[in-house]
């Protein structure tokens, strides 16, 4: 059975949905309506139960305590269209701290020319937020939360 949480964080409420200790959506929220809806349908569990998260709550809690890379290894369950799960996985190989620009994100990501199109995989209803990216247009920097 899947397990979901709150964590407390200095930046507010951190809930996870975790499955067999991979994370299936996450963010800073503690409202868990507002974080099942992001989890693909073939992976939405039929039950949820408040529970413990684990190694998943553990590395929330020491990555805001300080340990940037305690998330690094938390594994991320999540599903969209080819692309968009390869521009997830990219993401999360930006360390924290090295920002890039969407032109640089979008090379990375092995699709130059998506830089055009507001380079939506970060922002684009990303079920897990730790690892998700803060954009404020399309010429600033893209940060790795991580």
């Amino acid at each position: 059975m899947s397990t979901w949480n709150t964590v407390d964080t200095p930046m507010g409420p951190f809930t996870a949905v975790v499955d067999d200790g991979a994370v299936l959506a996450s963010g800073w929220t503690a409202e868990l309506d507002e974080l099942v809806p992001l989890i693909h349908p073939t992976l939405r569990p039929a039950e949820l139960r408040r529970g413990e998260l684990g190694a998943v709550g553990a590395a929330v809690v020491a990555y805001h305590g300080g340990d940037l890379s305690a998330i690094d290894d938390v594994p991320v369950r999540q599903r969209s269209g080819a692309f968009l799960e390869h521009a997830w996985d990219v993401l999360r190989t930006v360390p924290a701290g090295a920002p890039l620009t969407y032109t640089e994100y979008a090379a990375k990501s092995g699709r130059p020319a998506a830089v055009t199109s507001r380079a939506p995989s970060p922002n684009r209803r990303s079920p897990t937020r730790l690892a998700s990216a803060n954009v404020t247009a399309s010429t600033s920097l893209l940060r790795s939360s991580r």
